[in-house]
């Protein structure tokens, strides 16, 4: 299977990584435009127990718009998927999405600059969770 994207392992609680990579992805110029909090869906839909689990939908509107520009079906891929969940007490794993999977399933010329962009952005931000 190929990767979708990378991850990181913090030694850090669930609460305090949700805030601190919500702040990493914001200093490079993203907003949180959806919060899936997986665990309480999970309880409330099927009556299963889950440990924390949220996916960000993680947006650039600059990006976003070039992206559109470039490929107006490119919404069936954005925004940019940032998964936080549980590890243990001590610990909780963040996952970022490979913004040159859009590339890949496009094959737009257009995507190429956008997701490359997208990308740095969010290695940087990963690199701040990790410094």
């Amino acid at each position: 299977m190929a990767s979708l994207g990378s991850a990181i392992t913090l030694e850090s609680d669930f609460d305090t990584t949700l805030t601190q990579v919500t702040d990493a992805l914001a200093e490079q110029g993203f907003g949180i435009i959806t919060e899936i909090d997986v665990q309480a869906t999970m309880k409330n839909k099927l009556d299963v127990d889950r440990p924390p689990y949220r996916i960000l939908g993680a947006c650039n509107p600059v990006l976003a718009n070039s992206a559109i520009n470039s490929d107006p079906s490119i919404g069936l891929l954005l925004p940019c998927n940032v998964v936080v969940r549980y590890e243990d007490d001590q610990h909780t794993v963040v996952e970022f999405i490979d913004p040159q999977i859009m590339v890949q399933l496009t094959e737009s010329p257009g995507m190429v600059e956008v997701a490359a962009d997208a990308g740095a952005r969010l290695t940087r931000a990963q690199n701040t969770l990790t410094s």
